[in-house]
């Protein structure tokens, strides 16, 4: 009798360790939703790293989201569902260990979940993008409609307005929980209506709403627009709460102009990690862009605008944090073939400019000096077939050669876009560049013939 009132006992003893044995070794601590233009973004902080699975399951349509071993306490009844794919959210636990967390979608989704690490501002986190299916990453801008003055057809300059970070990257902190993604979005607000104002330009916001865009993302929605210029908006913090000034970067190819260049450079790169980029999707920090030739003369012009919206500036802020523009390896910068500008508002981390940035009239006249700087130098170089080119035709000499229109093919050109950029038809253009085909090369200039 005893040995089997031995084994019944360790029996007993091990069913009733069993629940010690199952429960969840990571938890959910928080999980928050955002929506973008062509995603809803479902962000879980975990308390360490977990595996996880996602099943996508039909009538009714719903999301299913596994993650092993991980519990949750709280119910998910405040997300911001509103404008989202999802019309609700409900979880449970399965197997006793096993967290599952349902999504009931309205609409069609498609779906990419990854893990985060830990960073200096978070711990681990799991991200949900549920992609609006057959939808663009962002509405493009519609063509120019084209103004016909004696057969010359000119279009408006198309300026890439950038607000820097959002959504889950708040950028940097200053006092009295101010953000620096809603400082700077405000400023871009007020530069974008000060471009909408003026029949020479037509502004593109990359980022419209508190989300976070890719670096990568928002070079690419600046070149599909075909941007003659992108600003990026930011207002970023030192160690010191006493480093303070305005300021410009352009980006670099052989390092940092000085130690401030770099530190800031070093936190914007990082921007995507904090914002929520698979780490398999991030940006290498120059890769291989820089041999690209048209580089050399996109980067004079950068350090060209640069300087006249720095000047314009130094006008408004109470100083600036140096003089000339400065250089980095900023990721956010690095197109080929659109001058690209960095533009420091000023320091979210010194209480005094702090408190500058987030008064309404200060940010007009920060916008106002960004706006005047970019007009000033457009005036100056217009661009081939811009509105600024035909006023600067028209004030030369009644005697003097038409200005010659060119542009310089650029990657993802071909002959028959650029004809529909400049309406002109593609025969005209192989007649004025004498060639046998329609074939073009990246560098090349074409000659932009007259439209009849």
């Amino acid at each position: 009798m005893y040995k089997p009132l031995r084994l019944k006992i360790l029996m007993c003893l091990a069913l009733g360790l069993l629940p010690s044995l199952t429960v969840a070794s990571v938890e959910v601590n928080d999980i928050r939703l955002w929506r973008a233009p062509d995603h809803t973004r479902v962000v879980l902080d975990l308390s360490g790293a977990t595996s996880h699975k996602v099943l996508e399951l039909a009538n009714p349509s719903r999301l299913v989201l596994d993650l092993n071993s991980t519990s949750m306490a709280g119910l998910l009844t405040d997300l911001p569902l509103e404008g989202t794919p999802i019309s609700r959210v409900r979880s449970g636990i399965r197997e006793g260990e096993h967290l599952r967390v349902v999504f009931d979608l309205s609409s069609e989704v498609e779906p990419k979940s990854f893990q985060l690490p830990p960073n200096e501002r978070t711990g681990h986190r799991l991200v949900l993008d549920l992609f609006d299916a057959n939808q663009q990453v962002q509405p493009i801008i519609a063509p120019p409609k084209k103004s016909v003055i004696k057969s010359d057809v000119r279009r408006p300059v198309v300026v890439a307005i950038d607000a820097g970070h959002g959504g889950e990257d708040p950028g940097a902190l200053g006092p009295k929980s101010l953000r620096e993604k809603n400082i700077v979005l405000q400023i871009a607000n007020r530069l974008n209506a000060k471009f909408e104002r003026s029949p020479m330009f037509r502004p593109v916001m990359i980022r419209t709403g508190d989300y976070y865009v890719t670096h990568k993302g928002r070079r690419d929605l600046a070149r599909k627009n075909q941007a003659d210029l992108f600003i990026s908006v930011h207002a970023d913090a030192f160690t010191h709460p006493s480093a303070n000034g305005a300021s410009v970067y352009a980006l670099s190819t052989r390092g940092a102009t000085s130690t401030t260049a770099q530190f800031l450079a070093n936190k914007e790169n990082a921007a995507d990690l904090v914002g929520g980029v698979a780490v398999s999707d991030m940006d290498d920090v120059l890769a291989g862009v820089l041999t690209d030739l048209s580089m050399t003369g996109t980067l004079d012009s950068s350090l060209s605008v640069g300087s006249e919206v720095l000047g314009e500036m130094g006008k408004v802020a109470q100083r600036l944090h140096k003089t000339k523009v400065e250089q980095a390896a900023f990721l956010v910068l690095k197109s080929p073939d659109i001058p690209s500008i960095l533009v420091e508002t000023g320091f979210i981390s010194n209480p005094k400019e702090s408190s500058l940035l987030a008064t309404p009239s200060y940010q007009d006249k920060m916008a106002n000096a960004i706006f005047a700087g970019v007009q000033r130098w457009f005036k100056s170089n217009p661009p081939p077939g811009t509105l600024f080119a035909r006023a600067s035709s028209t004030a030369a000499p009644a005697d003097a050669a038409p200005a010659e229109r060119t542009v310089k093919v650029v990657q993802g050109d071909t002959l028959s876009a650029i004809a529909q950029r400049y309406a002109v038809s593609v025969q005209d253009l192989r007649v004025s560049n004498a060639l046998s085909s329609n074939t073009i090369q990246v560098g090349q200039v074409l000659i932009i013939p007259e439209s009849g």
